[in-house]
């Protein structure tokens, strides 16, 4: 991208809008070390294109799978690398998709004991009786699907 292509350039304000994040957030990742090539005009103001856009959009769904800053600083320096890091960077990425694997096991485990907890206070406005079995008791095959709505 030429800083001086006035076709292609976003200002920080309308990246900003576009990405969903405020102008301090964006500042802050930068400032971070996690928004690589960013360049500026001839009169120091900060121009963005789409690219940066997509990466706004990396971040926040890495972001959202736990990853932390200091991971993405990696991550955002060792793609600055180039070709020679690619290895590297699908090692972080392969790492960090075990890491959510794995909270996604546990996450699965916490609200299967919480859909028979809840059954288990269906049972029991139902019938009025408290249910013999603990409502921490978790049944071997879930009842409820991970979309929330009940197969019964």
């Amino acid at each position: 991208m030429s800083a001086t292509d006035p076709s292609r350039i976003l200002r920080i304000g309308a990246l900003a809008a576009r990405a969903h994040r405020s102008v301090h957030t964006i500042r802050w990742y930068e400032a971070q070390g996690l928004i690589p090539g960013v360049m500026r005009d001839p009169g120091g103001r900060r121009v963005y294109s789409e690219r940066h856009l997509s990466w706004l959009e990396l971040i926040e769904r890495l972001r959202l799978t736990g990853m932390s800053i200091a991971q993405l600083r990696e991550f955002t320096l060792l793609y600055k690398q180039g070709k020679g890091s690619i290895k590297q960077q699908q090692l972080l990425l392969s790492n960090h998709r075990k890491h959510v694997q794995d909270t996604i096991a546990e996450w699965t485990q916490a609200l299967n004991l919480l859909d028979h907890k809840i059954d288990f206070y269906d049972e029991w406005l139902a019938t009025g009786e408290r249910p013999r079995s603990k409502p921490h008791d978790v049944p071997a095959r879930p009842n409820r699907k991970l979309n929330g709505r009940r197969s019964r």
